[in-house]
């Protein structure tokens, strides 16, 4: 080990590492909603100790990704209703304003951008790729909310992401979706002709549509 390297600042860098690992994995729906996770588990998995799995659950608890009951049995939340109408009402007021803000700035490379991860997200759709059909689409919504220069409200749409991810995932294996989805065609036209309140409402419907047919 380097003489310079403090046992405090390994443990800080193997957090990081296994909280951003599993943050990715949740956000995109590869656990499953009310999927139990273990410290051991996780630190097998990672090859940490404890003490940074413990510390990277405690970060995601906070952030609504993972559920800890009072016992300390830790998993993914399954979803009530009532919350998944929540957050998307969240998302409808916080992506439609990062959209909004983005517009001024969506030059033509954005939109090119665009349809090419469009075109990604058609590929993935057809083969019935759930995990890609997330990624993508997340990509899809964070390189347009990139050009708001709002890093605060994108970070509020993110965590309000990764509580949805376990719940998206077992939404895309119901639709069993065949083509992208029709709003994100509008969100791109909307983009090139300047128009500000055809970019709110094809953002609104976008990512409001699907979480409303899950808790239906």
């Amino acid at each position: 080990m380097n003489p310079a390297t403090r046992p405090t600042e390994i443990v800080s860098s193997a957090h990081d590492r296994v909280y951003r690992g599993l943050r990715t994995r949740i956000m995109l729906g590869q656990i499953a909603p009310g999927e139990a996770l273990t410290l051991r588990g996780i630190g097998k998995e990672f090859e940490v100790s404890m003490t940074p799995a413990r510390e990277a659950v405690r970060r995601l608890v906070a952030e609504g990704a993972l559920s800890m009951s009072s016992s300390g049995r830790v998993q993914t939340p399954e979803l009530s209703n009532e919350r998944i109408e929540e957050l998307a009402a969240l998302r409808s007021l916080i992506e439609v304003e990062l959209a909004s803000r983005a517009l001024p700035r969506a030059h033509i490379a954005l939109i090119d951008r665009l349809q090419t991860i469009n075109g990604t997200i058609a590929e993935v759709v057809r083969d019935r790729d759930a995990v890609g059909y997330i990624r993508s689409n997340l990509e899809f919504h964070r390189t347009l909310y990139l050009r708001a220069q709002a890093p605060a409200m994108l970070a509020m749409a993110e965590t309000v992401w990764l509580q949805l991810g376990p719940t998206m995932r077992a939404l895309y294996g119901r639709l069993r979706r065949s083509e992208a989805p029709q709003f994100h065609r509008l969100i791109i036209a909307a983009l090139k002709a300047g128009d500000e309140p055809g970019l709110r409402l094809a953002v609104r419907s976008d990512v409001t549509q699907g979480l409303k047919m899950l808790a239906s």
